[in-house]
């Protein structure tokens, strides 16, 4: 009776537990992302407030107050100043674009006569149907993407106070998980329903796949960006900043890379008969873009996540779609913990075999 009893009192707490908890995410549903990005900045400069709580052991307030006006001044400050800059050019390219000043259609129908006869014909007749409908499709598409960007960056102004807010709870609650997260990661793992072996793993996995997401691919994209959007400049393109903006994302995402965005326009160029600048594009494209990847990754990332390109380029689109800017570290996040949990079941599931066998 006495068994029965606790486990009916374990269950009901379980249950509660799950209530709460379901409870608590509604309640702060609204700062999810600034939760999110918090606890991402506290992960990823907790070496910074180490260095500072060396330096001044047992001040643990001042050294958590220094990483974060590190972070403000390095991050945050900068990423205001970027967004506002790309806003300006995307608001100035979408009004060109309704304009007629920038016209698509005529781009590509320049790029379609530069093709040789052959290859002409083969996109006629190869889906395109005709290419005045691929032209009007492709126009369409793009106008589209640029208007709801537009968009967005007037709900962002229009609800600037609710992103102020969010801004300054994603700011308090990095400076509380920098002092206190060395208390509080561990008493989440020990207070995980798993063996602590298998918990501390999957800790482990999260920290090492945010870390290769964040200082790994996000500052090799930052790079490829920069370096794409310096391009452009120079090439005499406009826009530049936001060519380079939407470069980074691409850097994001494997078998993709920046490539889908210069590659496009260098072929536009060699079309039009820009043929300096078009070489510029493609030799900066391989030899610089492209080399920084390779040059990067291994000196910030140190060490491999365990994760194929091909989960990493889904879990990275998925994320993006659901969660917008913070599924780019999600997704990935989620797929690791999914191949690591099988690993465990699977070395458990053997060990298990491996058990009944000898007996």
């Amino acid at each position: 009776m006495t068994i029965g009893r606790r486990h009916v009192e374990n269950g009901g707490l379980i249950l509660f537990l799950t209530l709460i908890t379901v409870a608590l995410l509604a309640v702060v549903s609204g700062f999810i992302g600034a939760l999110l990005w918090a606890a991402l900045a506290a992960l990823l400069f907790q070496p910074i407030f180490q260095r500072f709580l060396r330096r001044w052991p047992g001040r643990r307030n001042m050294a958590a107050a220094l990483t974060l006006l590190v972070i403000t001044v390095a991050v945050v400050i900068p990423a205001l100043i970027l967004g506002s800059l790309i806003v300006d050019q995307a608001a100035g390219v979408y009004q060109q674009i309704r304009t007629g000043q920038i016209n698509f259609a005529m781009y590509f129908e320049q790029v379609h006569d530069a093709l040789p006869a052959r290859l002409q014909r083969t996109l006629d007749t190869a889906g395109f149907g005709s290419f005045e409908r691929a032209q009007a499709r492709i126009s369409e598409t793009v106008s589209n993407s640029a208007s709801m960007l537009t968009r967005q960056a007037l709900s962002i102004g229009a609800n600037a106070a609710a992103f102020l807010l969010a801004f300054g709870v994603g700011l308090y609650v990095t400076y509380f998980l920098l002092r206190d997260g060395e208390r509080i990661g561990p008493a989440v793992v020990r207070a995980l329903p798993l063996e602590p072996s298998v918990a501390g793993r999957l800790a482990d996995k999260f920290v090492a796949v945010v870390r290769a997401t964040i200082k790994g691919s996000g500052v090799v994209a930052l790079v490829q960006g920069a370096l794409g959007a310096i391009t452009f400049w120079i090439v005499g393109l406009p826009a530049g900043l936001l060519w380079g903006v939407l470069m980074a994302i691409a850097a994001l995402l494997p078998a993709v890379g920046p490539a889908i965005i210069w590659g496009p326009v260098a072929i536009y160029l060699l079309a039009t008969g820009a043929i300096w600048q078009a070489g510029v594009v493609i030799a900066s494209g391989v030899f610089v873009i492209g080399l920084a990847d390779n040059v990067l990754r291994p000196i910030l990332v140190g060490r491999d996540t365990g994760l194929p390109d091909w989960l990493v380029l889904v879990t990275t689109l998925g994320g993006i779609d659901l969660l917008g800017l913070s599924g780019i570290v999600v997704g990935p996040v989620v797929g690791a913990l999914f191949l690591t949990a099988w690993e465990i079941l699977s070395e458990q599931r053997r060990v298990e075999v491996a058990v009944a066998t000898d007996d």
